[in-house]
């Protein structure tokens, strides 16, 4: 039996609609019933919930605004009308529930190895790099040093906010605060020359990682040595 108290369903913890931000959100209870259940209409959702009809409709219009939702055919079994209409989660929802990305990577990664060997897992890694540089290079055309390390800040996420620029003693240097490819980089390390040969190719210069994740220091630190020049087609090559 439906109960008529006020009790809503929790909202999430931001109306973000964004993927990045996705990670940082518990799924409300409503998104947990579309989940679960599929499509439904706010009727139904109201019942799954035993909340009422208009506690469902107003939050159901937050998240149609976060872009976490989105709406659908109309339900059969329901009168012709706005309440018949059924609604489902859009695909930037699906990081607000349990995935294994991390996982399947480091596996993946294995078992190239495994099946290749490491000369196997180096043409891939090459490969990621040449990508990741033909992205890039268009973008930095024409601008500064200064300009491109600025630009290079967003080399894992737009406005990263845990990476910072240092220009300490003319000796330039990338400091990222949070890895995002923590767990597999931990356990297949080789996956970090993607990003040094990335930046060497370019910014055309040599760059160390003078502190890593890996070695417990809570920070990459990427350090440019200015006065060692890195042609944009030199050879991928694994960090030493």
């Amino acid at each position: 039996m439906r109960k008529h108290g006020r009790r809503a369903a929790r909202p999430a913890r931001s109306a973000g609609g964004t993927a990045g931000a996705a990670a940082d959100v518990i799924p409300s209870a409503l998104l947990q019933a579309l989940k679960r259940r599929g499509p439904l209409t706010i009727r139904a959702l109201a019942d799954e919930l035993e909340i009422t009809y208009e506690g469902v409709r107003q939050q159901m219009g937050e998240l149609l605004r976060a872009g976490w939702v989105r709406s659908g055919d109309r339900s059969a079994s329901e009168r012709p009308g706005p309440a018949s209409r059924e609604y489902r989660l859009s695909a930037a929802a699906e990081p607000l529930f349990p995935k294994h990305y991390d996982e399947l990577s480091a596996e993946l990664l294995q078992h190239v190895q495994q099946s290749f060997g490491g000369a196997g897992l180096v043409e891939i890694l090459a490969r990621m790099t040449d990508a990741r540089v033909r992205r890039w290079a268009p973008l930095l055309q024409g601008l500064s040093l200064r300009e491109k390390v600025k630009a290079l800040s967003a080399l894992y996420e737009d406005k990263d906010a845990y990476m910072q620029v240092d220009w300490r003693a003319e000796a330039p240097a990338l400091i990222e605060h949070n890895c995002p490819f923590f767990n597999v980089a931990q356990r297949h390390p080789a996956i970090c020359s993607v990003s040094v040969n990335t930046l060497e190719r370019l910014l055309g210069c040599k760059v160390v990682r003078e502190q890593s994740f890996q070695a417990g220091h809570g920070r990459c630190v990427f350090r440019l040595r200015l006065e060692e020049p890195h042609a944009m087609d030199e050879a991928f090559a694994l960090e030493r």
